[in-house]
């Protein structure tokens, strides 16, 4: 355990803690992070920290040392809980469990497969075909569910959003034999998913049904993500790899897809109102929805715009939506389609994995491991159903870490014959009580509004917890507490947590609760003739008139599914594995000191010291006690002569003066405080070095003189061909570079020589002064009239190189082509006066920009439109009216620009506002076949790199100002 890394490293146990206070507890965890050990034990917990960093510990060399060891006989790992709980499977008969929990981004999914990894690698040692396969579809399973179930968020890279436990089976020999899945709580929407799908798509087969709209975000997303592009790509492959290696059929996968487009078009999906009737805007996305469920193109234009009913004497009829109803059956409809597809999948793995004709009396007992991936405590500073349902989670999780570790605790003392203390400890039943508990608990109170006839709101349903809970001295709210203004009436209530107090908004509540989908829906997917988005609709089969039980709510489901998570982990013996996570910023450097502290606090790992330590801190069986501190009893060393271990190790104790502090077991020695084993360390540590020190310094001596010899030798050289390579360099440079202001070029052409190593920076420097040199020859030659012009194409060619061909650099740029007779005969005339006009009143001081354009609207259609560029607004004008403008907005509220890397004219201008045109440039009488994108880009930029320029010295200048009045005054 501990003794295998030194003290500078802190303790590897925080049940050795001089004292166990939160300040102690972080000083350790820290330092630990600060010299990249990431692991630490609580007894046989471990607490992980994410170092957002590879670190080289998880090779197969690390997996062998880890291998059939006991947990104190290395530093603290994932693996060797992993293999503690293999070990108990295998020697015991005995189903393990590994619980991982922590915040998003605290580094868990990475855990559980280096879990799965190091158990994949530790068993089938003979290679058995079968065996190698259902351990490569355990493994391969990961990365589709990471491929559905996880998201980018801005808390983490890779966040699982949804909880997974997975039972693992084994054999009599300890082999794997199959497995089952359960999710929990999916988080069906989420915007990035848009971006990720998209880029599994551009590069399937079904990109032909991606719509403009779609296909642009993907484009502006894209830019931020550019990076990761050939990630995601790699990631496809590996999870179509993944998928055929599960056993999904090339049917199946393009089910899989058809499914996710219909998503990415449910959500183009447009309703208006004609007066009396609800209509869709564009039938051909309902076309390609239709074609992509394999349904009629009326039924679905139905279900998206009706309701079918049945009366009570049986009479069907059909109610059409509202708009606001159309919508929201679409975006319950979207996200029943992906949950029912994350649950497909899971199922089809399980399917795949399940044991098979497993016969106990034939095979052996089955035994099993299962690994929970679950979320953490959440407190955010908007707090809604989702984070009520992951915190009472939490609540189950703790109330069963508590019982599980001092059961552990418990059944070690008996075993050993140790007298038993009770513990106290907060037993939070309570508050499980307060969530659960039929007809009084939140659920039972949110089950019976959503139940209710009529309009029950939110707030209604706050009110009737607010009377059923008000006396639960767990619960309040703004109007059990009126003075506490930290909640709002009407809104928000309060649970003491075991973690803290956390604040729900009941907003949205009864809706997430209910998560209704009307069944025209499912009779829709059920009659599709894809036989796999029938198979995930099975409910739709029911007639109209069939009368059905009301579906039960999201949070009695989630309830359900977690008394039975606990059930099952509680007939197994539990190791735990709580990940931290170090900060926000994802640095593998910054130790955020209050993060982490919340972190520790709602994990409850101080209580789990405290608990580990109520009894004994320490325990270690007496051969291997013996064996590290018989050097620090005369008794003992080399070799004792007592009957039995026990009777040496009570020598050392009773010599140190130790025996009230200790405890003798049958098989082991306990040991109460942590000072005790401290000082045993610190006089071993003491004794080592005398044993050693003679052998020691007469070698080390020897060593050095000569090591001291040729590192003289050595330096002295470097230090003479160091001085001439710099000379050569300094020669050499001078050589070529004499004579080049009489060169055409400046002394462009000239190559420059290599630099040692030492002038690198100097090199890089020298040639930065050069090229400025340069430039200013150039630019001294230019007309101050061309400099305008020379600074647009300067910024266009940064904006542009590399994705255009052509953007028009080769030819004089107008700018104003309205106001030139030449390229605008017909109109220019008019176009000045307008000009003029909306100089006097919008006082601009310069036209950027003017062209002839062609806008076009989501219809398809095109009209020919006047494009007015100032250094105040951006004018869209009518030609046809006399220039007479139809649009204006600021140009400071332009954030970007978009263009195609072809040879067309689009041009799209992003606003703050969302308020973008979309515009093709049209070319006008001077010449047919200008590129005038370039142009424009140009002009924006040059302009708004001045503006910020201009700005930012102003502020200087205040800021300066300012400066020099304090110092005078």
């Amino acid at each position: 355990m501990a003794e295998l890394e030194g003290l500078e490293f802190g303790k590897s146990d925080f049940v050795l803690l001089d004292e166990v206070t939160m300040e102690q507890f972080m000083e350790n965890l820290k330092l630990r992070f600060e010299k990249a050990r990431i692991y630490t034990f609580i007894g046989e917990v471990v607490v992980s920290v994410n170092p957002y960093r590879h670190l080289d510990i998880y090779g197969k060399e690390v997996i062998e040392d880890y291998r059939g060891r006991e947990l104190y006989e290395n530093p603290p790992h994932l693996y060797a809980v992993a293999d503690a709980a293999y070990k108990a499977m295998k020697r015991r008969a005995k189903d393990t469990c590994i619980v991982i929990s922590g915040e998003s981004g605290a580094g868990k999914t990475e855990a559980s497969k280096y879990i799965m990894q190091y158990i994949a690698a530790i068993t089938n040692p003979s290679q058995r075909a079968e065996v190698e396969s259902v351990k490569n579809v355990l493994l391969k399973s990961n990365c589709v569910l990471e491929a559905f179930g996880n998201a980018k968020t801005n808390r983490n890279d890779n966040s699982s959003r949804f909880g997974k436990y997975m039972d693992i089976n084994f054999n009599f020999n300890g082999d794997p034999t199959g497995g089952h899945i359960n999710n929990y709580l999916l988080e069906k929407v989420r915007p990035s998913v848009l971006y990720h799908v998209l880029r599994i798509f551009t590069i399937s087969k079904y990109t032909v049904f991606l719509s403009f709209s779609l296909f642009s975000l993907s484009l502006c997303h894209s830019k931020s993500s550019s990076q990761a592009s050939n990630n995601d790509s790699l990631c496809h492959k590996a999870v179509m790899a993944a998928l055929k290696v599960i056993g999904f059929t090339t049917e199946e996968i393009s089910s899989i897809y058809k499914i996710l487009s219909t998503i990415l078009h449910l959500g183009n999906l447009q309703f208006t109102s004609d007066g009396e009737h609800v209509v869709l805007v564009g039938e051909d996305t309902v076309k390609h929805i239709s074609e992509l469920t394999s349904t009629e193109p009326e039924n679905t234009r139905k279900a998206l715009l009706y309701r079918t009913v049945a009366t009570g004497g049986g009479e069907v009829i059909e109610k059409g939506h509202s708009e606001q109803e159309a919508s929201y059956g679409r975006d319950a409809f979207a996200k029943a389609l992906y949950e029912r597809l994350f649950a497909w999948i899971v199922g089809r793995i399980n399917s795949v994995i399940q044991v098979m004709d497993y016969n106990p009396a034939l095979h052996g007992k089955n035994t099993v491991i299962g690994v929970l991936d679950i979320y953490g405590f959440e407190i955010f500073d908007n707090n809604s159903f989702e984070q009520f349902c992951i915190n009472y989670c939490n609540e189950k999780l703790q109330q069963l870490f508590i019982e599980l570790i001092l059961r552990q605790e418990q059944d070690e003392y008996q075993r050993e014959g140790i007298t038993w203390q009770n513990i106290e400890y907060f037993n939070n039943q309570i508050i499980v009580d307060l969530v659960e508990q039929p007809h009084k608990g939140i659920i039972s109170v949110l089950d019976e509004a959503c139940l209710t006839a009529g309009k029950v709101t939110d707030t209604v349903c706050l009110d009737s917890m607010n009377k059923k809970l008000g006396q639960h001295p767990h619960y309040t709210s703004r109007k059990l507490c009126p003075a506490d203004k930290t909640m709002d009436f009407n809104r928000d209530f309060r649970i003491r947590h075991y973690a803290g107090d956390v604040t729900y908004s009941v907003e949205g509540f009864l809706d997430k609760n209910k998560d209704p989908l009307f069944q025209d829906f499912k009779r829709l997917m059920y009659n599709s003739s894809d036989p796999v988005l029938k198979e995930m609709w099975p409910d739709g089969k029911m007639s109209i008139t069939e009368v059905t039980k009301r579906p039960l709510t999201a949070a009695t489901l989630f309830k359900n599914s977690i008394i039975a998570l606990v059930d099952k982990l509680a007939c197994k013996e539990p190791y735990y594995v709580r990940c931290i996570k170090p900060n926000e910023v994802k640095s593998p450097l910054l130790f955020d000191d209050g993060r982490c502290q919340h972190q520790v606090a709602y994990l409850g790992l101080l209580e789990n010291v405290h608990v580990r330590r109520a009894g004994f801190a320490y325990r270690q069986p007496y051969a291997r006690f013996l064996q590290r501190y018989k050097m620090t009893c005369e008794y003992t060393w080399p070799n004792h002569l007592m009957s039995s271990d026990q009777e040496a190790v009570e020598a050392i104790v009773n010599q140190h003066g130790f025996e009230d502090d200790v405890a003798y077991g049958h098989t082991k020695l306990f040991v109460r405080t942590p000072r005790t084993l401290f000082t045993l360390e610190q006089e071993r540590a003491a004794l080592i070095p005398i044993l050693v020190l003679f052998l020691q310094k007469v070698w080390r001596g020897a060593l050095a003189r000569m090591r001291c010899r040729k590192i003289r030798a050595i330096y002295t050289i470097m230090a003479y061909y160091k001085c001439y390579k710099v000379k050569a360099h300094f020669w050499e440079v001078e050589r070529r570079f004499t004579n080049v202001r009489n060169m055409a070029d400046y002394g462009k052409s000239v190559e420059w020589p290599t630099p040692p190593a030492a002038l690198v920076q100097f090199h890089r420097i020298t040639q930065h002064l050069y090229r400025r040199w340069w430039a200013r020859q150039l630019i001294k030659n230019i007309p101050p009239s061309d400099m305008a012009e020379v600074r647009a194409k300067v910024a266009a060619l940064s904006a542009l190189s590399g994705e255009r061909v052509d953007w028009g650099y080769s030819r004089a740029w107008e700018r104003d082509y309205l106001t030139n007779a030449k390229d605008s005969p017909l109109t220019s005339t008019n176009f000045v006066r307008i000009t003029k006009e909306l100089k006097n009143k919008d006082q601009y001081s310069q036209v950027l920009f003017s062209c002839s354009v062609r806008m076009l609207n989501w219809f398809n259609n095109t009209k020919d439109r006047a494009l007015l560029i100032t250094d105040k607004h951006i004018y869209r004008l009518e030609p046809k009216k006399h220039f007479k403008v139809q649009k204006r907005i600021s140009l400071d509220s332009v954030v970007g620009v978009s263009v195609t890397s072809g040879s067309d004219q689009m041009v799209a201008l992003h606003t703050a506002s969302q308020d973008d045109f979309l515009v093709h440039l049209q070319r006008g009488q001077l010449n047919p076949n200008q590129d005038r994108v370039g142009e424009l880009v140009g002009s924006l930029t040059d302009y708004f790199t001045r503006s910020y320029i201009g700005e930012l010295v102003h502020k200087i200048l205040v800021v300066a100002k300012l400066f020099n009045q304090l110092v005078s005054g």
